[in-house]
């Protein structure tokens, strides 16, 4: 996550998110305005989360089960933000933001998909990296969509990018060429991301599974029933 962290700054101060406004769109600055930090934790008990998001992630086998977790977003009282990554009883950080720089999950989505993919495909990391990152200075497919939170429809944007579709090595990625990178937002949803979605499709063997990793914010919080 730290090269997307320093890719945030460097874009930042040279100004060139306006390209498409991709980068805009994805990184989108003041975010987390408005939310209101998690009040002082109980004691022995962890402060809750100002976001929750529902993660189910598929990259095993055909026929395997899914995991599913879920990611809280913590906003403090010293405009900071932590991400913590809540599988059933067990807990662990994702890493602490400051919250000027817009809603980390955006950087946590991308680096572990690209950790993902370049694990099942044997392709390098760093090569897959720097695709991820040319996208995000280009067109990129946006549409309009509706989405459900709470009790009401909102209307939200979905970006999507497919960043070795026209990749010169597409061709030795096999179906992981067609990795596709959708994202989903509003100014009407709390911390502007509705939904973060990566998908590549199955191959042709009989264990060639295909990958899906998906984070849904939900309107449910630690503390609610």
């Amino acid at each position: 996550m730290r090269l997307f962290v320093l890719l945030l700054a460097m874009l930042g101060s040279a100004g060139i998110a306006s390209a498409a406004g991709t980068y805009d769109l994805l990184f989108h600055k003041g975010s987390l305005s408005g939310l209101e930090a998690s009040p002082p934790a109980k004691a022995g008990k962890e402060p809750p989360d100002t976001l929750l998001y529902d993660r189910v992630l598929s990259a095993g086998k055909k026929g395997e089960a899914p995991d599913s977790d879920n990611i809280g977003l913590q906003l403090t009282g010293d405009d900071n933000v932590a991400l913590i990554l809540r599988q059933g009883p067990r807990m662990r950080s994702l890493g602490n933001f400051p919250a000027s720089v817009g809603n980390p999950l955006i950087m946590y989505f991308l680096e572990s998909t690209l950790t993902d993919v370049a694990a099942q495909s044997g392709g390098s990391p760093f090569y897959i990296r720097n695709r991820i990152k040319e996208a995000l200075l280009k067109d990129a497919e946006v549409v309009p969509v509706s989405v459900h939170l709470g009790d009401r429809d909102i209307a939200a944007r979905k970006v999507t990018l497919r960043p070795l579709e026209k990749d010169k090595a597409r061709d030795k990625m096999g179906r992981f060429a067609g990795l596709a990178l959708s994202v989903t937002v509003s100014e009407e949803v709390p911390g502007w991301l509705y939904s973060l979605e990566a998908t590549v499709p199955e191959g042709q063997g009989t264990e060639d599974a295909g990958y899906r990793n998906v984070i849904t914010l939900t309107d449910k919080s630690e503390d609610k029933p």
